[in-house]
């Protein structure tokens, strides 16, 4: 088995991924599959401590954040997160360096007949158990895990974390997980654990009294951004943004203070924020964290797609909004950061989106639209997105993939114009190897076979 035949393998389960789901229920996502398993390999995930992170918007931003800071306080980080943007490598991570092709093979081959033996096992559950190996093999001293899907019946819903953190809340996957925010909200607060702090973004009403009441429920302290820590904005530029974090509610905090974040948009002050808190929480659990680790690893985060400008001349702005909350913080940014600019807009996103909300709020900053699609299975066809386009009252060029929506987009885009390509992480992805490969840039990492 080689790399490409050893992910083959991991997709030919039952792939949530490329598959829609029809039901989040116990009877489709059942956590007695991933216990089976990884009670097998002798129950990894309890042989390091976790910090575990769900929401609907910037819980990979925030997870990013709380691993660098702790690497940045000399401890070996795991970071378990996903999708990804170019290689699944990107999902297992230690110490900051990305699981080598080699190890992911000799992992899959290790455990495939485990795998095998246990009906109707996951794609994603397969993937969280080899996490967890690998993490212990590592003798990581503590792994940030980020959930996959919802929470309560998340395959890493196993851990008992020292942390549960819950960001900002919208409606997304309403077909599964609800089509209130408190029933969003209940399936999130799931990861919350008996006796297990809790840290939380802010949140709609709704949804904070969902998060209020189990946290009660379960005696699991509660610290909330915005009641019981503060952060303000400061300056922002194209390089990133100042923000100041306070602790309101005990007095004090070797936390508080002014911090800089190499992330644009102003969501991502929350998510900072929502980061030192929980990284405070973990230091009352007795983990040694300074603050000037904490700055350091605040100013060296790094999570791109996410509001990524690729290129300054032209301006070219990727990001991987894909509902309609992510949309609206993407137009407010990108309005503070470049005003008053016209942007080409190419945009391509799953077919079981809100596409046409999405849309609404984007058609505004654009005088050209171009509709296109990644290779992902689940992608809405072109000419389904140009339909609602038009329903809107406006026009949309539609283009195959999205190399040729680039060099599309740059032949029409007006002086002094940018390019702006949204929708999903994977129509980001192609644009950002595109991209690189259009202008001889080194291409980003991705899982494509390596030359002989």
């Amino acid at each position: 088995m080689n790399y490409t035949e050893a992910i083959a393998y991991l997709h030919r389960l039952t792939d949530y991924e490329k598959t829609r789901i029809e039901r989040y229920t116990p009877e489709t996502l059942d956590l007695t599959r991933v216990e089976r398993l990884l009670t097998i390999l002798g129950n990894p995930h309890t042989q390091f401590p976790t910090l575990h992170i769900a929401g609907t918007k910037g819980k990979g931003s925030t997870a990013a954040m709380c691993e660098a800071c702790l690497r940045a306080a000399g401890y070996r980080t795991g970071f378990y997160t996903s999708p990804h943007l170019h290689t699944f490598r990107e999902r297992i991570q230690v110490a900051g360096r990305l699981i080598e092709r080699e190890e992911v093979v000799d992992l899959v081959e290790e455990i495939r007949s485990i795998i095998d033996s246990i009906p109707g096992l996951t794609t994603f559950e397969a993937i969280t158990a080899l996490a967890f190996v690998y993490f212990a093999r590592c003798s990581v001293d503590i792994a940030v895990v980020e959930v996959g899907l919802g929470g309560r019946l998340d395959a890493t819903n196993v851990v008992t974390p020292e942390i549960s953190v819950i960001t900002s809340l919208s409606l997304d996957h309403t077909y599964l997980l609800g089509d209130t925010l408190a029933e969003i909200a209940y399936e999130k607060a799931g990861i919350i654990k008996p006796g297990i702090p809790v840290v939380c973004a802010p949140q709609p009403i709704e949804a904070l009294e969902v998060i209020e009441s189990i946290s009660q429920e379960r005696s699991s302290p509660l610290s909330v951004i915005g009641r019981d820590w503060s952060v303000k904005p400061g300056h922002t530029s194209l390089d990133g943004q100042s923000l100041q974090i306070n602790r309101m509610d005990n007095g004090v905090s070797d936390f508080d203070g002014d911090y800089w974040i190499p992330l644009l948009g102003r969501y991502q002050l929350e998510n900072a924020a929502t980061a030192v808190a929980a990284l405070d929480a973990l230091r009352a659990r007795g983990f040694e964290i300074p603050v000037e680790a904490v700055r350091m690893g605040l100013s060296q985060v790094y999570w791109p797609g996410r509001l990524e400008i690729i290129s300054r001349d032209p301006v070219v702005v990727v990001d991987c909004a894909h509902n309609p909350y992510s949309v609206q913080m993407l137009r407010q940014a990108v309005e503070e950061l470049f005003p008053d600019m016209r942007w080409v807009l190419i945009f391509g996103a799953s077919a079981d989106k809100s596409i046409r909300e999405m849309l609404v709020t984007l058609l505004p900053l654009s005088d050209y639209v171009i509709v296109t699609r990644s290779e992902h299975p689940r992608a809405a066809t072109p000419m389904e997105l140009a339909d609602i386009v038009a329903e809107l009252g406006s026009g949309a060029e539609v283009s195959v993939n999205v190399r040729k929506a680039i060099q599309r987009g740059l032949a029409v885009m007006p002086a002094g114009g940018g390019l702006l390509v949204t929708g999903s992480i994977f129509v980001v992805a192609d644009a950002e190897e595109e991209w690189a490969s259009l202008n001889g840039m080194p291409m980003p990492d991705n899982d494509r076979p390596m030359e002989a």
